[in-house]
């Protein structure tokens, strides 16, 4: 049965625009795809520490030469891998901070982009095979053609470095504008009906 890792990167609960997306996407995805099941990854649930030297040791030394502080240090990386490579379909809920990721994010992709784990030495990825959707949150508007379009560096760098494990197959939501709900010119329920098609479609 086809599985899905729902993955939240919004600090806003309730409140967060991408994580209504993402619940949206996977209640669509579900309808679409009976009998498969829904993994949920809420970065801020998850304690992220970011690399350091211990990490580092138990990530590029073989198992049997860890010491007890690398494995501990390696051990949510490898949770993480593992639920990765077991799934077919991944969506991406985040929102973007100065034009790019926020830091839980990039500390989840530091963790995930592991040498023998999701590439091999020649730079060929191991997460083959899998369905990604970004769908990116944004108080600014960076579709293309927008007069902000360049400043938009989060998708490029999401699609390379997915695609640089071998997830290639990526679509990409942009829900632009959601500075008009904190400046109270529009609802968040308003908001995401107007994207609610693009996610519908990338649910299927």
């Amino acid at each position: 049965m086809p599985t899905l890792l729902k993955i939240d990167a919004s600090p806003r609960g309730d409140y967060s625009v991408s994580r209504s997306f993402t619940a949206l996407f996977s209640e669509e995805w579900t309808k679409n795809h009976s009998g498969g099941t829904v993994v949920e990854r809420d970065l801020f649930k998850t304690e992220l520490p970011f690399v350091d030297v211990p990490w580092l040791m138990g990530a590029y030394t073989p198992a049997e030469q860890h010491s007890e502080e690398s494995k501990k240090a390696i051990a949510i990386s490898n949770a993480l891998v593992d639920e990765l490579l077991a799934v077919d379909h991944i969506v991406l809920g985040t929102p973007m901070y100065n034009f790019s990721l926020p830091a839980v994010l990039k500390a989840y992709i530091d963790h995930i982009v592991r040498l023998g784990r999701t590439f091999t030495s020649s730079y060929e990825g191991l997460a083959k095979g899998k369905k990604l959707t970004i769908i990116i949150a944004s108080g600014g508007v960076y579709t293309p053609g927008a007069q902000a379009e360049s400043y938009n560096a989060e998708s490029s760098y999401l699609k390379q470095i997915f695609g640089f494990i071998g997830i290639t197959d990526v679509s990409i939501v942009l829900a632009g504008g959601t500075s008009a709900i904190d400046q109270g010119t529009k609802t968040k329920d308003v908001l995401v009906a107007e994207f609610k098609p693009a996610v519908v479609e990338a649910a299927k």
